[in-house]
């Protein structure tokens, strides 16, 4: 998730932002055209198109009748996905190709079995991935390692579906064997099929345009390519795409369980899933958070890029001029990840984001983010905002306290629930146990188990013990006032049924679906 991290070299007044992302996310396209169409500049593109959903690999593969598949890989964390490929895009021949942006392992994958040969990218989180190697090698398959000697979790959905008497057999295989989440595409000498997580916790996206069809994580792929969105896989469901045509392989899911951090943080502006737009339901939850919020605020600004929706709908709803304290420094650092050493990338990270004294100074400031995650260097933040001239700083998050780690999709790195500043201040305040700071490694402390109908309390909107908790974070952060947007604002605003959208690390939800 986004937080802020302020490097102050006081002697020369330089005050440095960091903003950092724990989106591993992941995100793929594929297209297929006519025959005497190549695919490469639509796949190419497509494919840059997920690039803010993960930064580490970024892989294509192609298909041509007459050449069979082609396929490369490249790592992304010392140059950009454009920059890895284009020189090789000569390449990639024929009219059909998938691509992804991959945090997890390397892909596509390019397997040949009694099924026919394909290649195939993922986006998932497989939680029994070590239960289900163990299997398959019991079975007599054989699994290739990564260099680090971990498992490739695309390789064992390709085995998953390779053990199924046809493709639509292995991908359901897929469904009933994995715990947590898994959508795909496989690139085929027969068209292009994309299979949807059987719960539909990510989404793909159908796209048209004369003599081409494409699939997606992300619809922003679409107006500049000239597609059309024209069909939303529904959770479990499975598709094939022809240049001219789609047919549906397997019929969709009643339930669904979308996660509702596409809508607050991980898509791109422009993105749509279920037919509601990311700008959109951020703009409302703003809207709706500003006309309800009595806080005396002089401007509203958001932290770049993925608090500014909200900020902008704030603004209007609390009639005060959206502010642009913060601005993002993109000319030469776009994103992070580019150098090779992760103290190298946390030193461009700082530099990205630049504090504008001239708008901060005497000013009531309100700045919104889409979450707090362990919120570890907030509380300096605001006094490095305060001695920049900000009379007050006041804090609106774009979701509710996050209390319960996510099981479903690759949400951050957190590896423990009190790495989670909501669920360490709920130890604490259960345990009479208050903490000077928040500092201390999550590691260090032994965890108390605090009962699920407690925990369920801290999450109920405005309960004594929610309210609690908020004034807590509030004053370990050194906030002049905190608010979190409400969980059932988030419904209204995303505007699917409650019971469609996956709100477990709000809530606790969603147990009975791992």
């Amino acid at each position: 998730m986004l937080f802020l991290l302020f490097f102050v070299n006081f002697a020369h007044r330089k005050f440095i932002f960091q903003h950092i992302h724990h989106n591993t996310m992941g995100g793929f396209f594929g297209t297929i055209t006519t025959k005497q169409r190549k695919c490469v500049a639509d796949l190419f593109y497509g494919t840059d198109y997920q690039s803010h959903l993960g930064t580490r690999r970024g892989g294509l593969a192609s298909y041509s009748e007459g050449e069979g598949f082609f396929r490369s890989i490249h790592s992304l964390e010392n140059s950009y996905f454009r920059t890895s490929f284009e020189d090789e895009l000569s390449k990639f021949k024929g009219n059909a190709g998938i691509g992804v942006i991959s945090d997890t392992d390397a892909q596509p994958l390019l397997m040949n079995s009694h099924l026919g040969r394909f290649a195939l990218v993922t986006v998932a989180k497989i939680n029994n991935l070590e239960e289900i190697a163990d299997q398959l090698l019991a079975e007599g398959m054989h699994l290739a390692e990564f260099s680090s000697g971990k498992i490739n979790p695309t390789e064992v959905v390709g085995l998953l579906i390779i053990k199924g008497k046809n493709i639509v057999d292995g991908i359901e295989n897929v469904y009933k064997t994995v715990k947590g989440s898994c959508s795909m595409l496989l690139l085929t000498e027969d068209g292009i099929i994309a299979a949807r997580d059987f719960w539909g916790r990510t989404p793909i996206v159908i796209g048209k345009k004369e003599g081409a069809m494409a699939a997606t994580s992300e619809s922003t792929a679409f107006p500049n390519l000239g597609y059309e969105t024209s069909y939303y896989v529904g959770p479990g469901e499975i598709v094939r795409l022809h240049e001219d045509k789609m047919e549906i392989l397997r019929a969709a899911e009643k339930k669904m369980q979308i996660c509702s951090f596409l809508w607050i943080y991980y898509g791109f502006p422009t993105s749509c899933y279920e037919g509601q737009n990311v700008e959109a339901m951020r703009f409302e939850c703003g809207r709706v958070m500003g006309e309800e919020d009595e806080t005396e605020v002089d401007q509203a600004g958001g932290i770049p890029d993925s608090g500014i929706g909200m900020a902008v709908g704030y603004a209007a709803g609390h009639k005060v001029p959206y502010t642009r304290a913060i601005s993002k420094y993109t000319p030469t650092w776009p994103r992070s990840f580019m150098p090779s050493s992760q103290e190298t990338r946390n030193l461009v990270a700082k530099m990205k984001l630049i504090p504008n004294k001239a708008i901060l100074e005497g000013k009531r400031c309100l700045f919104c983010d889409d979450s707090i995650v362990r919120g570890t260097q907030l509380r300096e933040n605001t006094k490095v905002l305060k001695e920049l001239g900000a009379k007050e700083v006041h804090m609106r998050i774009a979701c509710p306290p996050l209390i319960y780690g996510c099981q479903f999709v690759n949400f951050s790195a957190s590896k423990n629930e009190l790495e989670l500043i909501a669920r360490r201040v709920i130890m604490d305040l259960e345990t009479g146990n208050e903490k000077a700071t928040m500092l201390a490694d999550a590691h260090s402390t032994k965890e108390v188990v605090i009962p699920e109908e407690r925990l369920k309390a801290y999450a109920t909107t405005d309960s004594p013990e929610y309210k609690a908790m908020v004034a807590e974070i509030a004053r370990r952060l050194n906030l002049d006032t905190l608010k979190f947007t409400k969980l059932e604002t988030i419904v209204n605003a995303i505007g699917l049924e409650k019971c469609q959208i996956c709100t477990h690390c709000f809530d606790g939800s969603s147990k009975h679906t791992l």
